[in-house]
């Protein structure tokens, strides 16, 4: 039994989509969340960047006694997970993007035709269809950058006209020239315009590596003995730059639960 917190990290604020699942699966588990939310969007930057900032995050969750680590984000999942595995190996690693490749795999056939929708740097990755095609060769996976969609999420314009049509001109014909019908939601920002996509695209199936990620996290404390026996803290939460945006979305996901926001500013060359 261990009761330290699970730590998670995102690019922004797309990863706080993981976080409710946990405490629904997990409600003894304490979390300590960072979103790099003065440095969003990550996809749009080079490989070597986004490993500089994800070492920077996880040194900072590791010094605040994280038991586990969580990269609540495709695009660091797609381009740094070897690396901080060998930066910490005492300390168990989850990437959000195999648990939902695996999921894929299972419930699809040679009949579906898979879309992976995700920032520039994740679908040039080629992860997702790599891992899919792994679990299950059978599988035709199509994949869409959609690198405008993270940074109308951060600014809050979700319910909007602006949205729908972002969606319209990255969708219409990469699903109908594809014929897809599962889409994966390959970045946690996603979720949050899941709505949106449904009502746009009724007879998708969509898939939320959100929460897939909740049972590898159950999954991997089980197997670690690192459950906590009882919640004896709040969960905390950080960012880079505590946005408007940002204390809107933890009021809104967070609202009676108790927890607590703080601010941490993380100065580029802290961690190195």
């Amino acid at each position: 039994m261990d009761n330290r917190p699970i730590g998670f990290f995102d690019s922004g604020l797309g990863g706080l989509t993981c976080i409710p699942y946990m405490m629904d699966l997990l409600p003894k588990e304490r979390m300590i969340y960072f979103g790099d939310t003065a440095r969003t969007p990550y996809g749009s930057k080079s490989v070597q960047t986004i490993k500089m900032f994800a070492q920077q995050i996880a040194d900072f969750l590791v010094e605040n006694q994280a038991k586990m680590i969580v990269i609540a984000c495709n695009t660091v999942s797609a381009t740094c997970l070897p690396e901080l595995k060998k930066r910490f190996p005492f300390v168990p690693i989850l990437g959000i993007i195999e648990p939902a490749a695996l999921h894929t795999a299972k419930m699809s056939t040679i009949e579906n035709k898979v879309g992976v929708i995700g920032t520039k740097v994740t679908i040039e990755s080629q992860v997702y269809p790599r891992l899919i095609n792994h679990h299950n060769g059978k599988v035709s996976v199509h994949q869409k950058p959609c690198p405008a969609l993270v940074p109308l999420i951060e600014e809050g314009i979700v319910h909007h006209d602006i949205m729908n049509m972002t969606i319209h001109y990255y969708l219409d014909d990469f699903i109908l020239e594809n014929r897809i019908d599962t889409l994966v939601l390959g970045c946690t920002h996603y979720p949050l315009i899941r709505g949106e996509i449904e009502r746009i695209y009724p007879n998708l199936r969509i898939i939320d590596p959100s929460e897939i990620m909740a049972y590898k996290v159950e999954k991997t404390l089980v197997e670690y003995d690192l459950l906590s026996e009882d919640l004896e803290k709040e969960s905390v939460f950080y960012a880079s730059d505590l946005s408007e945006n940002f204390i809107n979305m933890i009021d809104r996901i967070f609202a009676g639960t108790g927890a607590a926001v703080e601010f941490k500013n993380l100065e580029l060359d802290q961690y190195t």
